[in-house]
């Protein structure tokens, strides 16, 4: 058996010995009981994957301890942080929805409203492009090969369609 396998041997035996005094010295910082735990397994972990200066443990119960204690001091300050930087979610749930109070939902009711008055009034041609373009997404080529017509075409139509909604918007107010 080589060092580093009696090192591991040790720290293992040491951490199943102590195992609820080191869950109890977490404790007392985190306080939860799970919490605990989990420093506990991560000390663990960073204790027997740190071969590099187990010779220069003199004192490996004490050297224990005292991982235990700062890694949980580092949770705990985490914790602390996490709670300073993110509200709960609880409080995100009091917050009124600006843009969907009556009175917005009845004006952009209105507009909408507005603007299918207006794109009725259009050319059957006029309507179907501005419709492909603005609601079904698709571009101004793909109208283009759809409706047989020219790019500029296209253009000219979509740009006539939106000058039209937006005099129908205007005369509104």
């Amino acid at each position: 058996m080589n060092s580093e396998d009696g090192w591991i041997l040790s720290i293992d035996s040491l951490f199943i010995t102590h195992r609820m005094q080191l869950r109890r010295v977490a404790y007392r910082i985190l306080r939860d009981w799970d919490r605990a735990d989990d420093v506990i397994h991560d000390a663990y972990l960073k204790i027997r994957d740190c071969i590099d200066n187990k010779s220069d443990v003199k004192q490996p119960i004490a050297y224990l301890f005292q991982t235990v204690r700062n890694m949980a001091i580092d949770q705990y300050r985490r914790s602390v942080f996490e709670l300073d930087l993110f509200d709960s979610e609880e409080e995100g749930l009091l917050v009124p929805d600006k843009l969907r109070t009556p009175d917005l939902y009845l004006m952009h009711s209105q507009s909408l409203d507005l603007i299918m008055a207006a794109l009725s009034e259009l050319p059957d041609r006029i309507c179907k492009v501005f419709v492909l373009y603005r609601l079904e997404g698709y571009t101004q080529r793909m109208i283009a090969e759809e409706l047989k017509i020219s790019v500029s075409l296209v253009n000219i139509l979509i740009h006539t369609a939106t000058h039209h909604c937006k005099e129908a918007l205007s005369s509104r107010s």
